[in-house]
């Protein structure tokens, strides 16, 4: 290898000078913290605010609702998809235009339609925050215009942002480039382009938000999935958010790679049944896990089984018994299930007639099946 592709080399596997006031980047399967630069300092956010509000309408199991736009909704400068005043959109559209976008005015449409208004939609956002463990956030609006108590960390909003990437609907509209839907009040059709440009200028990109007032700065929260690993970087007042957005995932994913430390199925003890017959049953993984390792680094997980007490007969096959719980310097970074690998009866009779019945199931199939 020559003198300078080495340099490159070495170069790409540094972490890479960042002016952004905060910024973090994150594994998004295991929510492992890779690096950070003020990660933990509370900053205002923009539009990356919109990362939560989206993620709630998503959640809300309500996208095929039809949405009737109020006056106040449409007042909400200054970034706008240009709805009207009692203008009727459904739900899905609307997120599609605050993701793409940056509507304000959708924002405000989702949060009052979900809420019934702006400040009760923003105790669900803070509701949310806390569950996901962003102990550093507060939300008031869910467009991010500037307001004192509006603010989150880096380290924060990859958090979000990774938990958000999980969700598959999330997904499928930041990685969205164009779309085009009805517009109610005339003959001609919205044609929203994402203002994303990693989309068209990073390979692998798929998500995810970008944002700026003047309080905030240059804000941007970027991903990419490359071979199955996906990874999020967040810049907060950066002077060169799509540089430095792309320079931090480049680092990540040429520093890191991701190992498989449990895969689905794979088995872990034999579990004792209480008035069960067999009286063990072989505990399971129920879904795998995957770590990332950084150049020179030892894994350094722990596994820790934990399993429901009084594991009592009968059992079936997938029955929950506890789980695994995997460890990273003392905290925990998972909590997979446990389930049983086969069944467990109530007795040696209850077992004997498990067995007769599923034999005299299987032979009624069978001639259901010669008789078709």
């Amino acid at each position: 290898m020559s003198t300078q592709c080495l340099a490159q080399l070495v170069q790409i596997a540094s972490p890479p000078a960042i002016g952004a006031k905060g910024a973090a980047l994150m594994d998004v399967h295991s929510g492992r913290l890779l690096w950070g630069k003020n990660e933990h300092t509370q900053l205002p956010m923009a539009s990356t605010t919109k990362i939560m509000t989206a993620i709630l309408a998503i959640e809300s199991g309500r996208l095929a609702d039809v949405v009737t736009v109020s006056k106040t909704a449409v007042r909400v400068e200054p970034s706008s998809i240009w709805l009207a005043p009692h203008e009727k959109i459904s739900l899905m559209h609307l997120v599609y235009g605050l993701m793409l976008r940056s509507g304000n005015d959708a924002a405000c449409a989702i949060a009052e339609h979900l809420a019934g208004s702006i400040s009760a939609f923003a105790e669900l956002m803070n509701q949310k925050a806390k569950e996901l463990g962003m102990h550093n956030t507060s939300f008031k609006n869910p467009h991010g215009l500037p307001d004192p108590d509006h603010y989150t960390t880096a380290a924060d909003l990859a958090k979000l942002s990774a938990y958000a990437l999980r969700n598959r609907q999330f997904t499928a509209i930041v990685s969205t480039t164009r779309i085009s839907i009805p517009w109610e009040q005339y003959a001609t059709l919205r044609i929203w382009h994402n203002k994303n440009r990693l989309l068209q200028t990073y390979p692998g990109a798929d998500g995810i938000k970008t944002g700026w007032t003047r309080a905030a700065g240059y804000c941007l929260v970027g991903s990419a999935n490359r071979i199955g690993q996906r990874l999020v970087a967040v810049v907060l007042n950066s002077p060169d958010d799509w540089g430095e957005t792309a320079a931090l995932l480049d680092y990540g994913f040429a520093h890191y790679k991701s190992v498989v430390v449990v895969s689905p199925g794979q088995y872990v003890q034999i579990v004792p049944i209480d008035k069960g017959y067999p009286q063990y049953v072989g505990a399971i993984v129920a879904q795998g896990y995957s770590w990332p390792v950084g150049i020179g680094e030892q894994l350094e997980l722990k596994y820790l089984i934990q399993l429901e007490p009084g594991i009592t007969a009968p059992i079936r096959a997938g029955d929950r018994l506890g789980h695994l719980a995997i460890l990273y310097q003392g905290t925990t970074v998972a909590k997979l299930p446990l389930v049983a690998d086969q069944v467990s009866h109530r007795g040696w009779l209850g077992y004997k007639l498990g067995v007769f019945l599923d034999n005299f199931r299987q032979l009624l199939l069978r001639e259901l099946g010669e008789e078709e």
